[in-house]
């Protein structure tokens, strides 16, 4: 049977649960054992494909075509957890599951409640994930924090699970804040001791404590936290900031957290260390041997979150060429009022990621267009690619005023449409174009030269697609279909035969990349970019 450790999070929002799941992972598969991880979010909606990345952040889409939490890509990057839409449940799917049920009769006319119809649901849910692939370790992460209403079904299915597994099957690792105040020159434990008081009222009593932090923390105020809370000193553990999330694991090596862990859990495991993923991540992020300015044209790019997988993908095709990458955060708005030789200045890439809506789109085709000209590096992915597709129609074949259908239904120029198989669709929910699909390279593309085979899969997140009517017009002028699916009808990737770097792909490559393993695309246009420089 798999052992389960609950991770929570108490004080503040956003201190990093997910990073410190996916940390803990890490040092555990070091170790030789073999985890999982789910993601249990309390918002109402079934999954966040509908929602608004101002509102949530990107959208993470795994091989069977979930559209789950950014935190299950953190996952992904850090441990071999191979993960499905079983590893990302909400309160929206868990009550959709149980009204289900109750309407086909299930319950036998029992009356349907929170205590024990929605808490079973969600402990079924998680014992789910621990009977896939035989892991030794199930790391679950309950979004929120303690003492949010929307949590507490989670929190008290948690609760009756540690229970029901009995000592040393489960225990809780809560993630809480140890603020600084300046004026002060002190370290408060309070908001502490009243985070775990609020998770002991619910009757969860944590083993480990996190405690996030700007300063380190002495021994006496871990003495303090330790009696207030209830919990052995050496399980009061320092979380400080660090330069890189990539750092953060081995921080809980050193501090001993894997050892802990394993102790509370009785397992026996061999020694592990981390020296490569020191020597292949950590090293080359602190003395890289070169730079390069990429800069990234959304129309999201105030919230950080929202191109989460992009920029770390940058971040490991820098690890793979040895260098540093500064990301340049541009609004595509902006790209339509002020000069793109400015805007530019310095940039040795430029990359636009994916989204949804006419908003920005007319700023991103100025900024292809900088690109294309100045022999920029240029990598578009999902909406990164229409858009070059629709500038190079515009600017490079004459076709004036091409568009996709998407942003103008009566272009004269529809060179993106939708997909045939989208035509019939009225729900929004879940019905894109969704997870891994197969595309055969062209031998003569750099996108071949990158993967160095000529079949490969990737993950899709899309309803429009390259009209094929205005494919000969568009090779004729230079244009390479680069990729395409095996039947041949959907285009892929698009290269310009005569540009230093130009490749845009219809699926989202920055799914499959990891700091010591980049995606091969993400790796030759950061080459790309530090040539150009």
């Amino acid at each position: 049977m798999a052992k389960y450790i609950f991770v929570t999070g108490g004080v503040v929002s956003s201190l990093g649960k997910g990073i410190a799941c996916a940390s803990i992972g890490k040092i555990l598969e070091a170790r030789g054992l073999k985890v999982n991880l789910i993601k249990c979010d309390p918002y109402i909606n079934v999954d966040p494909g509908t929602m608004n990345p101002f509102q949530h952040g990107e959208v993470y889409v795994t091989d069977d075509g979930a559209e789950t939490d950014l935190d299950l890509g953190h996952y992904e990057r850090f441990t071999h957890a191979k993960l499905t839409r079983d590893n990302n449940v909400t309160t929206g799917k868990i009550y959709f599951s149980v009204i289900s049920k109750e309407r086909r009769g299930d319950y036998l006319g029992k009356t349907v409640q929170v205590v024990p119809h929605i808490t079973d649901e969600i402990k079924a849910s998680i014992q789910k994930v621990g009977q896939t692939g035989r892991p030794d370790i199930v790391i679950v992460e309950i979004g929120g924090t303690v003492g949010d209403i929307e949590s507490l079904p989670f929190l008290e299915a948690i609760r009756q699970l540690k229970q029901e597994m009995g000592p040393a099957c489960a225990i809780n690792i809560h993630l809480t804040l140890v603020p600084y105040i300046r004026s002060a020159q002190e370290i408060k434990t309070k908001p502490t001791q009243h985070s775990v008081g609020k998770l002991r009222e619910i009757g969860i009593q944590p083993e480990i404590l996190l405690c996030r932090s700007e300063k380190p923390i002495e021994q006496d105020v871990k003495q303090k936290i330790a009696l207030f809370c209830n919990v052995c000193e050496d399980a009061v553990v320092e979380a400080l900031d660090v330069q890189s999330i990539y750092e953060v694991p081995l921080m809980y090596k050193n501090d001993g957290l894997d050892d802990l862990i394993l102790n509370f859990l009785q397992l026996n495991s061999r020694k592990g260390d981390l020296k490569d993923w020191s020597d292949r991540v950590v090293r080359v992020l602190k003395n890289p041997s070169a730079a390069c300015r990429i800069a990234v044209v959304g129309k999201y790019i105030t919230l950080q979150d929202a191109y989460k997988s992009i920029y770390e993908a940058l971040i490991h095709g820098g690890i793979a060429n040895a260098a540093r990458v500064e990301i340049v955060k541009v609004d595509s708005e902006d790209v339509k009022t002020h000069k793109t030789s400015a805007l530019f200045c310095g940039v040795d890439g430029i990359l636009v990621p994916g989204g949804f809506g006419y908003r920005g789109i007319e700023g991103k085709i100025n900024a292809i267009e900088f690109a294309r000209k100045e022999g920029i590096p240029y990598f578009g992915i999902c909406l990164g690619m229409q858009t070059a597709v629709i500038e190079f129609a515009r600017n490079a074949c004459g076709l004036k005023n091409a568009n996709s259908t998407e942003f103008d239904p009566k272009t004269p120029y529809p060179v993106i449409s939708l997909l045939e198989e989208q035509k019939s669709v009225r729900v929004k929910g879940a019905s894109m174009r969704l997870g891994a699909y197969p595309c055969r390279l062209s031998p003569a593309s750099r996108a071949h030269a990158a993967y160095r085979r000529s079949m490969i899969s990737e993950r899709h997140r899309h309803r429009y697609e390259f009209n094929k009517d205005f494919k000969k017009i568009m090779e004729k002028r230079g244009l390479r279909i680069a990729g395409a699916s095996p039947s041949g009808e959907l285009v892929e990737i698009v290269e310009l035969k005569d540009h230093p770097w130009f490749v845009a792909v219809q699926f989202h490559p920055e799914f499959k990349s990891k700091p010591d393993c980049a995606h091969p695309l993400f790796r030759e246009f950061i080459r790309a970019a530090l040539k150009n420089r």
